[in-house]
């Protein structure tokens, strides 16, 4: 079932991938509306929702959904998790650095994962016990085996201010044992990047489900680890996320921790 749910999920993405391809021409008459503080919701994200779930639909009419935009539907042991435009606000400024993630789940557990950069034709994908993938070519995590020399992504909490001081302390204790830090404003991407050992590490506070879903069993099927802030790894429900391969993951964790 998982390569089936993979080869729809790609499918699906490719999708979404072309209707923000129709949209880039026409990026200053997109309708954008505000769901709160430093979070929006375009025509383009619900445009591609709608075709994601469509899609997924066709073939599994009866599996439940887990959207971003549109929330839960349906009841099911097979769940879809989708943030349709991972990055909306880097999309509006025109950054071409954005992406589209659905996560397969059966029983609780991930199965099969996509994140499909669009811009660059770079489809990340995986399903469970057979490997992760960019296209063609097979992903490992960094082989780097000491912090000083590491590249971590991270994030602010743009949308939970509230918790700024708590990421300063945390970028405070991280920042001195790394090389350096990139903020690139997309979830599903710096885990992609993770995946694909482009970045060594990855950590950011409150993400949803749908930030995340993908990203977590691209990193494990990469051969890293993906925990939350206290070290443990049920994570499928969002929360405090940190990425890295195991050999860093030992120093990384109780730096976050710590704070």
């Amino acid at each position: 079932m998982s390569e089936a749910a993979l080869n729809i999920a790609i499918e699906a993405a490719r999708k979404a991938g072309d209707i923000i391809h129709r949209y880039l021409p026409k990026i200053e008459r997109i309708q954008v509306n505000r769901k709160t503080r430093n979070d929006y919701v375009t025509e383009v994200d619900k445009a591609c929702e709608y075709a994601i779930v469509s899609h997924i639909r066709k073939f599994y009419p009866e599996h439940a959904i887990l959207a971003e935009e549109g929330g839960a539907a349906g009841e099911s042991d097979s769940l879809w998790i989708i943030d349709p435009l991972d990055g909306t606000s880097n999309f509006l400024h025109g950054i071409p650095h954005y992406a589209i993630s659905i996560a397969y789940q059966f029983k609780g557990r991930l199965e099969s994962a996509v994140i499909y950069d669009p811009i660059k034709e770079e489809l990340f994908s995986s399903s469970r016990g057979r490997g992760a993938f960019m296209n063609d070519q097979r992903l490992r995590v960094s082989k780097l085996n000491d912090l000083s020399g590491a590249i971590m992504a991270t994030a602010l909490p743009f949308r939970k201010r509230r918790h700024l001081a708590e990421s300063i302390n945390i970028l405070n204790a991280v920042f001195p044992e790394i090389e350096d830090i990139r903020r690139t404003g997309s979830a599903a991407l710096d885990l992609a990047y993770v995946a694909a050992g482009r970045v060594d590490g990855y950590w950011e506070m409150g993400l949803d489900r749908w930030d995340i879903a993908a990203g977590i069993l691209l990193v494990r099927e990469a051969g890293g680890v993906v925990v939350d802030f206290q070290g443990n790894d049920s994570l499928e429900r969002g929360g405090n996320v940190i990425a890295a391969p195991y050999k860093l993951m030992a120093s990384l964790q109780p730096l976050i921790a710590k704070p």
